[in-house]
């Protein structure tokens, strides 16, 4: 009798927990929610939410503004503004998953040679980090442009490059932080290989900031792919690249407000969102 009523006020109880914990979701996280989907959405079918070319224009319909038939105008060659928002989302998505792949895979590397092996390594690893931290990532970005050349690929590969210092110091924090507890101890003094340990306990529980720190620099990548395109190292006209939509619309400012203000507010939004879902991922980890 107990314990079916123990089973019978679990199940009441649940419904309740859910309830109450919907209830304290934040509205600006859902909305944040709302829109990394969209745009995810944008990068991965957009052809579903428009049809026509982002490239090719109608040479009757420039700089229209804002209206049912073209919800953002239209730009100096009567190419639909909100059209060419929609296929660029795809190049700066990709972009910042490629940077925060670069930043990721080569800082943790670093970091991880940095916090198990010797002191030496770790003092030349960490100064070689501490120089790329001294410069402005904006700086470094436009140095190893200049190397690689401009394009898409070279801005978001510059663009993590940048990030590497910052996921090398995080790793190997979190390395020399779980190298020293009392578990990781236990399997090295029972005669677990080191690589073993360094796979098995290491690693696993070093990645969780790590993670949140790469949710984070998507937000950033994306704001500084934009950036650079905007000063034209990006990727070349036509294609529909945020930031270069935005450089193409500051000759027209005056007159166009729309087309440098809705592009550029799309960056700002799916920028904000992205860092806000990422703190809400970070916490729940934590918790």
């Amino acid at each position: 009798m107990t314990a079916q009523a123990v089973t019978v006020g679990d199940e009441i109880r649940r419904p309740t927990a859910i309830v109450r914990r919907l209830r304290r979701v934040s509205p600006a996280l859902v909305l944040a929610w709302l829109a990394v989907a969209v745009v995810v959405a944008w990068a991965l079918v957009p052809w579903l939410f428009s049809a026509a070319d982002p490239t090719i224009g109608v040479s009757g319909q420039r700089l229209q503004a804002p209206s049912i038939q073209h919800l953002f105008g239209t730009d100096q060659l009567g190419r639909d503004v909100l059209d060419r928002v929609i296929y660029g989302s795809r190049f700066s998505l990709v972009g910042a998953l490629v940077a925060v792949g670069v930043g990721l895979v080569a800082g943790t590397a670093l970091g991880v040679l940095a916090g198990t092996l010797s002191r030496a390594v770790d003092d030349v690893i960490m100064r070689i980090v501490d120089v790329l931290l001294a410069i402005p990532s904006l700086l470094l970005s436009l140095s190893i442009i200049t190397l690689l050349g401009f394009g898409t690929v070279n801005v978001s590969i510059a663009v993590g490059i940048t990030s590497i210092a910052m996921f090398a110091r995080l790793t190997r924090s979190q390395v020399v932080k779980v190298r020293h507890t009392d578990y990781v101890e236990a399997a090295v003094g029972s005669g677990g290989h080191f690589l073993g340990v360094l796979w098995r306990h290491v690693l696993p529980n070093s990645m969780g900031p790590v993670v949140a720190l790469s949710a984070l620099q998507f937000g950033s990548a994306i704001l500084q792919i934009a950036t650079l395109g905007f000063l034209g190292f990006g990727a070349p006209p036509p294609t529909p690249e945020w930031g270069l939509m935005v450089s193409e619309g500051r000759n027209y400012i005056a007159t166009s407000w729309w087309l440098t203000t809705l592009p550029g507010a799309i960056v700002v939004v799916v920028v904000l969102s992205t860092h806000r879902v990422s703190r809400s991922l970070g916490r729940e980890k934590r918790g």
